[in-house]
């Protein structure tokens, strides 16, 4: 076997062991799981996104990414999966998200 085909066997195996967890802890999602998870959840056309105010599903997403995940990623995750569905109305789903999810606007 040639050398770099046991060096990326290595890597692969440091990945796997830094994935590891513990039993009955489950997963944390990543910031891009969290934007998939959330542009999923849309039920949109090219105006507008319907389900952003009072769907119970992205009221859980967004509970359970802000305790996985710092406060500055919020805007982030939930800006991104707005844009990704590429609605007239971006700015009205952004706030209706950031209301269901409880986020204070940050002002400077």
């Amino acid at each position: 076997m040639k050398r770099t085909e046991l060096e990326r066997r290595e890597r692969e195996l440091r990945k796997a062991e830094k994935k590891k967890i513990l039993p009955g802890q489950k997963e944390a999602m990543s910031v891009g799981d969290y934007i998939d998870a959330l542009f999923g959840m849309f039920r949109y056309d090219t105006e507008e996104i319907f389900n952003a105010a009072e769907d119970e599903n992205i009221l859980e997403i967004l509970e359970n990414m802000k305790g996985e995940h710092p406060e500055k990623q919020w805007d982030v995750i939930i800006r991104k999966a707005v844009n990704k569905t590429k609605v007239e109305q971006k700015e009205k789903a952004y706030e209706a998200l950031r209301n269901l999810a409880g986020i204070q606007v940050a002002t400077t």
